[in-house]
């Protein structure tokens, strides 16, 4: 975990932003807290009841200054909020009671916190599902400028690599066209945090080795990225496809399956084919190659949102605040 994880906290110290974490009451989140300001990397807002959470970062040696922790329920800012959100969701039937209700809700109130510019970033999740912190993401930020496919990736790490894994956490049954778009928001995360990509868009066909739509969407895909990602990017970025996982990562398999591909078995950024292959590939990886997976990250959105899973540790929240800071440096993706 260090490489990665010592790079995002070393990289989003140069820029400072302030990303809500909305679970306070979570131990894991105190713990987060206290690490995260004996690294000062970022400044921070805690949601939930200010005896509560203000006494547990007392007892973790965390010094509570004015505006750490804000409670939902009793925050000057709620009317203001839920006037808002009325206004931005009244066309899908919401309603200004049931707006004043919501509010009171962490993840929607600090959603609203980073809408109004109050924060940079949310990450939120270790107490809450996937749907429950990602829909007010969905419906209060909304993507962003030249984005039509919200999406989510993973960080997987090792000591001497990383790789990229996208969609594994959203997108059930992408269109060629989302995976386009999938693919030019992973180029871009990548480019973000450093990283050069190579990108495959797999499948379970190399080079029209087997038939079926499948193969065939992948393939049309492929051609569309590279064209799309070329325009936005230049020619440095590398994309090959429809291509198997070892075509794709294996250089002597790629000799043989595949030895005019571009990649030559060299690729680091991994495109799938849907949410099934992505999903269980990045746990089967974690899992059993004993990586680190930083994420879902969600790409695409008008302002970073992250999502954590519920089995996360402090150290996995610390980088996703990390991994938030930095995407709140990135303005719009180029149309």
């Amino acid at each position: 975990m260090a490489g990665f994880y010592e790079s995002v906290i070393e990289q989003a110290a140069k820029i400072r932003k302030k990303v809500v974490l909305p679970e306070g009451e979570d131990p894991r989140v105190i713990e987060a807290v206290r690490m995260i300001r004996e690294r000062d990397f970022a400044d921070l807002v805690v949601l939930g009841d200010h005896g509560t959470v203000g006494s547990a970062l007392e007892r973790a040696g965390v010094r509570v200054t004015d505006g750490l922790v804000v409670d939902p329920r009793h925050s000057e800012y709620g009317p203001r909020f839920a006037q808002r959100l009325y206004e931005l969701r009244q066309a899908k039937g919401m309603t200004l009671d049931k707006a004043e209700h919501l509010i009171r809700d962490p993840m929607v109130f600090g959603t609203m916190m980073v809408k109004e510019g109050l924060a940079d970033g949310q990450v939120g999740g270790a107490a809450h599902s996937s749907a429950d912190t990602i829909r007010p993401a969905l419906q209060i930020i909304g993507p962003s400028r030249g984005t039509r496919t919200v999406s989510s990736m993973f960080f997987m790490c090792w000591p001497e690599r990383i790789l990229l894994f996208a969609d594994c956490g959203l997108n059930v049954d992408p269109d060629a066209s989302q995976l386009v778009d999938i693919a030019v928001a992973t180029t871009r995360t990548a480019f973000l945090f450093g990283i050069k990509p190579r990108l495959a868009l797999l499948s379970y066909s190399t080079k029209g080795s087997a038939g079926g739509p499948g193969a065939t969407k992948m393939a049309r895909a492929a051609d569309r990225a590279a064209e799309r990602i070329f325009a936005l990017f230049g020619a440095g970025v590398i994309v090959d496809g429809e291509l198997q996982f070892d075509a794709a990562f294996v250089p002597d398999v790629a000799a043989k399956k595949c030895p005019r591909s571009p990649l030559k078995g060299r690729a680091n950024t991994f495109i799938f084919p849907d949410l099934g292959a992505g999903n269980i590939t990045y746990k089967a990886v974690q899992r059993l190659a004993g990586a680190d997976a930083f994420g879902p990250v969600l790409q695409g959105l008008d302002k970073p949102i992250n999502d954590l899973s519920r089995g996360c540790t402090a150290q996995d929240i610390v980088a996703t605040v990390a991994i938030t800071a930095i995407q709140a440096s990135e303005g719009p993706l180029p149309t």
